[in-house]
């Protein structure tokens, strides 16, 4: 089956995402507003409660994170992902490495900590739609407080299995 790990932000925060994923985003409906710290992975069953275990103490050794998100950003030419952009943070990037080193897979692209708003546009979509967000004066703060092992159903969509609470024994 496949998981991957992933924090949730506010309310507040995926509100106004959604309200642009709505338009520009394929995968709206497949999964909430989410920083994706572990891209996709596979596991069996069996190995299901070994990798939770390895989580639980992942979160107890990182602290809430504090989240800054300050402009829009996209990923091209690579692809045309466009995105809120998360700053980058030695804890967020701790927790990440963490990650990568604990559970199996390995990522494809390098970690951009980031909030997908929208993704599978074309050319000319992409160039008139960043023109625009990209103008937006984005600034907004939080801190996060756990992160979430999600798996993939039948359908495309992705749910929470299990939430990890940073810091707490």
């Amino acid at each position: 089956m496949k998981y991957g790990i992933a924090m949730f932000p506010s309310k507040k925060l995926q509100d106004l995402a959604n309200s642009y994923r709505m338009r520009y985003d394929p995968h709206y409906a497949l999964i909430p507003p989410h920083l994706t710290l572990k891209a996709s992975f596979e596991l069996s069953d069996g190995e299901i409660d070994k990798v939770s275990e390895k989580l639980n103490q992942i979160a107890k050794n990182h602290q809430p994170l504090h989240v800054q998100i300050s402009k829009v950003s996209s990923f091209q030419p690579v692809n045309n992902t466009i995105y809120f952009k998360v700053d980058s943070s030695p804890e967020l990037m701790n927790l990440h490495k963490n990650l990568q080193e604990e559970l199996p897979g390995n990522e494809e692209y390098a970690f951009v900590p980031h909030i997908t708003i929208g993704q599978k546009l074309s050319n000319d979509e992409h160039s008139d739609v960043f023109g625009q967000l990209r103008m937006l004066g984005i600034n907004h703060e939080e801190i996060i407080d756990r992160f979430h092992l999600l798996y993939q159903l039948d359908n495309g969509a992705w749910t929470v299995y299990e939430t990890y609470h940073l810091g707490k024994e």
